[in-house]
């Protein structure tokens, strides 16, 4: 007489539990959103990543007919909002805002991060990309990339750059040093505006930084934008190289603004987030906003956010030890 398996209570409380989260999980996704989301934008209200939020919020809220609000957590560089979204309930109501800070430097850069971006976050989609440009003051001898690393290497280490120290902006130039083999003087700022008056002033030869700030001082003569610095020619910008088109080739240093949802957020849920962000940037009067600022719409999907994400988080990893990068 054949025998049938035994299965323990234990084992088939464990089966009836998952059945029954499963079928929550269905349930649940079947009905979202059935109330407001929120938006953590790890920065203060006003920036670049708080502008973009709400634009995109305000069409995702039409689309899924639930308003989308922003909260503003800025601290540690974007790694506190960050933070606070990874260890959200992961119903698909709390979103992150993130940027390469928080999500590919500080991995490199923090010894004791408190989450991390490949495995306590799942991304939705790459959202806008900003135009950022390597320029110098007005009084700055070069006309071109390649005429800059010639007058640092004539130099020999007396050119300055301003960088928050430990921003994408800092990488942005240790990666070009490292790439040309030239010196410069790193002066850190608290933040871009003091970094731009001081480009402007004279106090510092060389910046990188967004050209929808810059472009009105390039416009004045006060500073010559050089190149982008992004893998593509800008469609902003598109009167300037490259920094890899103007002579250094293979660099790329792209600033990017995604959404993220906590890692165990339902995939149901997450497909209509991704369907509602892209609808959202593919609507003429958030293109019109995105132009009128910069920005360029993506919309990816959430494996290619994802492997954006891992690409930078190692590229960068080896900037910071390459220029020995500490936090202060």
């Amino acid at each position: 007489m054949t025998q049938r398996p035994r299965i323990s209570l234990a084992r088939a409380f464990v089966f009836l539990l998952a059945l029954g989260f499963a079928g929550g999980a269905a349930a649940q996704a079947s009905t979202y959103p059935s109330r407001p989301i929120k938006i953590i934008v790890p920065y203060p209200p006003g920036g670049q990543g708080d502008t973009i939020s709400r634009i995109v919020g305000k069409k995702m809220s039409e689309i899924l007919g639930q308003q989308v609000l922003i909260d503003n957590r800025p601290g540690a560089g974007g790694t506190l909002g960050v933070d606070l979204a990874a260890k959200a309930p992961p119903d698909g109501y709390t979103l992150a805002l993130g940027d390469p800070g928080p999500l590919a430097v500080a991995p490199g850069l923090y010894p004791k991060l408190p989450y991390d971006p490949m495995r306590d976050l799942r991304p939705v989609s790459n959202v806008a990309l900003l135009t950022a440009t390597l320029a110098v003051n007005a009084n700055v001898p070069a006309q071109t990339v390649r005429e800059l690393i010639e007058l640092a290497k004539a130099k020999k280490g007396s050119l300055t750059y301003g960088a928050g120290h430990g921003t994408i902006a800092n990488l942005a130039m240790e990666l070009f040093k490292s790439m040309t083999g030239v010196d410069m003087m790193h002066v850190p700022y608290k933040g871009f505006a003091p970094q731009l008056t001081a480009l402007v002033a004279g106090e510092i030869n060389v910046a990188v930084g967004d050209y929808s700030v810059i472009a009105p001082q390039a416009k004045a003569g006060k500073v010559r934008v050089l190149a982008t610095t992004g893998a593509k020619r800008s469609a902003v910008a598109p009167q300037y190289p490259t920094v890899a088109e103007a002579g250094v080739e293979g660099y790329s240093v792209d600033f990017w603004q995604g959404l993220l949802v906590p890692a165990a957020t339902p995939t149901d849920i997450v497909d209509k987030l991704h369907s509602a962000i892209v609808n959202a940037l593919n609507a003429p009067d958030v293109r019109q906003l995105f132009a009128e600022r910069g920005y360029t719409a993506i919309g990816d999907t959430p494996e290619h956010f994802a492997a954006t994400i891992k690409g930078e988080i190692e590229k960068y990893a080896r900037v910071i030890k390459t220029a020995n990068i500490k936090l202060q």
